[in-house]
């Protein structure tokens, strides 16, 4: 960068040659962490941790696996999601470091409360499936037993089924920092959220069937009952954005 200028100012090629180191140093984090989080698993045993939920519900047994590679996939997917979780601040700051320069002052003022907002509800939503929903699906569908039938749940059903259900809600947690950086953009205000509640109540029913694994009813009922809650929240913080930018209209003296 030359001396004097502003990051908004550097040429295309230079914006280019940032972005490339950018996008390098999220990739080193990404390693990094997933390496640190093969360790993890491997030396604390961290699979034996994951099966906590299933495990009430197995008799006494393990799960089992049926080809030669199962274990490894396991550890290897564990290693990559602890490895991203590890990453992630690093990679919320290169993009932040390259897209701040060229936003405006309210913008970074949004974009920073958004940013810590959605890891924050990412994760409450991750813990509510993990500590809640899955050991009440578990619970529900292993209910459902015959004596003609022996159970065998294999490792990579459960660990596939446990991951669909808690990266399905905490995806589906962000949906309020969705609204709240439109209604902050204004793109939508909180008169319109409110006049959408029915089409929100019908779409988190069906959102939530889309995202859950399987056909449960429990597990529908327990990501849209949440969801819908979590738009009327979005409501109410909309209202306040609207209310924060109506009265700074009116102390600038425009039109609110």
């Amino acid at each position: 960068m030359a001396s004097g200028q502003s990051p908004a100012e550097m040429p295309f090629l230079d914006h280019l040659e940032e972005l490339r180191w950018r996008i390098v140093w999220c990739l080193a984090a990404l390693v990094v962490g997933v390496l640190l989080g093969f360790v993890v698993v491997l030396k604390y045993d961290f699979i034996s941790l994951l099966q906590e939920p299933i495990r009430p519900f197995l008799n006494g047994n393990k799960l089992v696996y049926t080809k030669p590679g199962d274990t490894f996939n396991i550890v290897l997917n564990v290693s990559l999601a602890i490895g991203v979780g590890l990453a992630l601040p690093i990679i919320a700051w290169q993009v932040w470091a390259f897209l701040a320069p060229a936003l405006f002052v309210h913008e970074r003022k949004v974009i920073v409360p958004v940013l810590f907002g959605a890891i924050f509800l990412f994760v409450g939503g991750a813990a509510m499936a993990w500590f809640v929903v899955v050991p009440m699906a578990l619970g529900f569908l292993t209910g459902f037993q015959s004596a003609s039938l022996t159970p065998m749940i294999t490792a990579e059903g459960y660990f596939d089924f446990v991951t669909s259900l808690v990266l399905a809600f905490g995806l589906a947690f962000e949906l309020p920092i969705v609204l709240l950086a439109l209604s902050a953009f204004g793109v939508v205000n909180a008169r319109q959220l409110a006049r959408g509640r029915r089409f929100a109540l019908v779409g988190s029913v069906v959102a939530a069937s889309v995202l859950t694994p399987g056909d449960l009813v429990t597990t529908t009922l327990a990501m849209a009952v949440p969801l819908y809650l979590l738009y009327e929240v979005s409501i109410a913080l909309a209202w306040l954005i609207d209310r924060r930018r109506a009265e700074r209209n009116r102390i600038a003296g425009a039109p609110a």
